[in-house]
């Protein structure tokens, strides 16, 4: 099933970032985009995910049109239904590792795993406050409240930027068994064409345009 569909998307900030982009995602499959800083990949992802507007073209999700839907049901759309992961990581700096990811329970409905902290190395820190945590640990907190939500699409930009080689390699096998078993999916925007490979399909957004080259 179809849950994300990009027809000719164009923006532009001060000059043209790209036009006429357009992709499509499916259940259980990744997508990864790639590209040198300033081409535009993660005003990309804003598009793709609601947070921003296109100047022209049009967004799909789970068969719907975002740029025509009202602002209650987008939001509702938006905590239902997608996860962000960002390199910063936007965690409630006065809570704990843990109370950051009861938000996420609360809101969601879904329970605290344990087997994700432990994928994730953080169930021995994970009751510690944000602000004593090292930044590769914030990330992984990051991307556990994210999937304690149970998101339909993952839109992750640079996920594994603060996390080492093969801790990085590790929260990407965890991204794959997490969209195949929920059958969601997921777009990753990121600089490490080795994990950008790791994923189904990969695209370069390069001179204004978005061509696929896995």
């Amino acid at each position: 099933m179809n849950l994300l569909s990009a027809t000719n998307l164009s923006h532009s900030f001060d000059y043209e970032l790209f036009n006429n982009v357009s992709l499509e995602l499916n259940r259980k499959e990744s997508i990864a985009i790639i590209g040198i800083s300033g081409s535009g990949k993660s005003t990309l992802l804003h598009l793709l995910s609601t947070l921003l507007k296109p100047d022209s073209g049009t967004v799909e999700l789970l068969g719907e049109d975002i740029l025509s839907m009202k602002p209650k049901k987008l939001s509702l759309l938006r905590r239902n239904e997608l996860g962000l992961i960002f390199q910063s990581h936007y965690l409630f700096k006065g809570f704990s590792g843990y109370e950051n990811l009861e938000v996420a329970e609360i809101l969601a409905g879904e329970p605290i795993e344990e087997e994700l902290l432990e994928r994730l190395e953080i169930e021995h820190c994970i009751r510690q406050k944000v602000t004593e945590l090292s930044g590769g640990q914030q990330q992984r907190v990051s991307i556990a409240r994210v999937l304690t939500k149970k998101p339909t699409i993952i839109f992750a930009d640079e996920p594994t930027g603060n996390l080492d080689k093969v801790t990085a390699g590790e929260v990407m096998e965890l991204f794959f068994e997490y969209i195949h078993k929920h059958k969601a999916a997921m777009v990753l925007i990121t600089h490490d064409e080795t994990l950008a490979h790791m994923c189904d399909k990969v695209y370069k957004l390069e001179n204004k345009e978005l061509i696929r080259v896995k």
